[in-house]
């Protein structure tokens, strides 16, 4: 995901106290029996222009569960008005929209912007369930053995069924040298497992390669962070003075990271001017992005390696070479992570993340939801990792190997 931009937008409160003031509601409690509510204490009532929504039933709820429920007491005023915000984002069905009461605003916001400790894997939701996308590199998460597609249960044992990813995300951070238990199935298991990890800093390395098979370049790119560009530059004139002839760009378990990145390194294997990816706005604007480099690689074989840790910025590079240039895709499926987030500052310091924008490829495929199919779909099992084989790479190497010989 890229780096989300921040504006200072004051919309959403208004929309739900709207109507408020000294509006009374009539609610029938039987045949005989009525009753007048009067909503007291609401300020800022103005209804949106364009709106003409009956407030109502909202207000009716409001009333009848601060009146019957057995601990309102407990729930004040404030609470319930973010719990109805919440309900707005909810009911878009994206769990990448997320309201954020001030409290939380301001912790997100610290971890946007500063270093913080967790275990070093990336999480999204599919299908209603709480997923690790991928475990980052010489991270806890990897060490203690998490993989692309389990499926966390329960963070310290609570329940993940009702959590947005960014409230997943506030309890698997903490403390430096903590421990969270993260719950967690895997396919092909009877059974849950608990992993305990313990916390710590987390920094994501960019870029290792090697030469196998004498002439074939396996370039791992971990992350597309600021520097990844220059180091991609640096590894590949490297290796191609080693006698690199060929290419595996190996994206497995890669989560992703700056769009600008992605488009970057796509130009090192595009002509300048080809589309790598286009944003589609809730506006029914697009903004196309194109390639910016000088294009050496174009012509050199290449090869890409997915997972269902590769997601974002891995689909968008992956794809758009497979549209532009059409480089074979080996592995599995990718996690289909393609939408754009923005945050806005609402009036009390509360904010939304909103998704304002799809990702397409080239050739106008959506990639949230649908995530990219390999050429040559290959398994890993566990008796393949527990021997150290990679028959991924092997495929890839096979299928390189055809390229070269064209």
């Amino acid at each position: 995901m890229r780096k989300e931009p921040l504006k200072y937008l004051a919309l959403v409160i208004v929309i739900i106290v709207a109507t408020g003031g000294a509006y009374y509601l009539g609610f029938e409690r039987g045949l005989d029996e009525t009753k007048n509510i009067v909503i007291e204490n609401v300020s800022n009532a103005d209804v949106p222009e364009g709106e003409s929504i009956n407030f109502s039933l909202f207000w009716e709820a409001w009333s009848k569960l601060k009146e019957e429920h057995i601990n309102s007491a407990d729930v004040n005023d404030q609470d319930l008005l973010y719990g109805a915000i919440r309900g707005l984002t909810e009911a878009f069905g994206d769990p990448n929209t997320v309201f954020f009461a001030p409290d939380d605003s301001k912790k997100f916001n610290e971890d946007v912007r500063g270093n913080f400790s967790g275990i070093g894997a990336e999480i999204g939701i599919r299908d209603g369930k709480l997923i690790v996308i991928a475990p980052l590199k010489n991270t806890p998460a990897e060490t203690a053995g998490l993989l692309p597609g389990d499926n966390i249960l329960q963070i310290d044992g609570k329940p993940t069924d009702d959590l947005t990813i960014d409230e997943a995300v506030k309890l698997i951070r903490g403390e430096l040298g903590t421990t969270v238990t993260l719950t967690v199935m895997r396919e092909g298991w009877s059974g849950s497992q608990n992993f305990e990890i313990t916390r710590a800093n987390i920094q994501v390395p960019t870029i290792e390669w090697k030469l196998v098979e004498g002439n074939i370049i396996h370039l791992k790119l971990f992350s597309f962070g600021r520097s990844a560009p220059l180091d991609f530059q640096k590894s590949m004139v490297a290796a191609l003075v080693d006698g690199g002839d060929g290419l595996i760009l190996d994206l497995r378990g890669n989560p992703g990271g700056l769009l600008d990145v992605a488009v970057s390194i796509a130009g090192f294997f595009m002509e300048r001017g080809e589309v790598v990816v286009t944003e589609k706005f809730t506006s029914g604007d697009n903004t196309v992005l194109r390639s910016t480099g000088n294009g050496a690689l174009k012509d050199f074989p290449v090869v890409v390696l997915i997972n269902e840790g590769s997601a974002s910025a891995s689909e968008i590079l992956a794809g758009a070479l497979r549209v532009n240039n059409g480089t074979k895709i080996v592995g599995k499926k990718s996690f289909g992570k393609g939408t754009v987030q923005e945050l806005e500052t609402l009036s009390n310091d509360s904010t939304l993340k909103i998704t304002i924008a799809n990702w397409l490829l080239p050739d106008g495929t959506l990639i949230e939801g649908n995530g990219l199919e390999p050429d040559f779909t290959v398994e890993i099992t566990p008796e393949d990792i527990a021997a150290g084989r990679d028959p991924q790479l092997e495929k890839a190497i096979e299928v390189l190997k055809a390229e070269m010989a064209k």
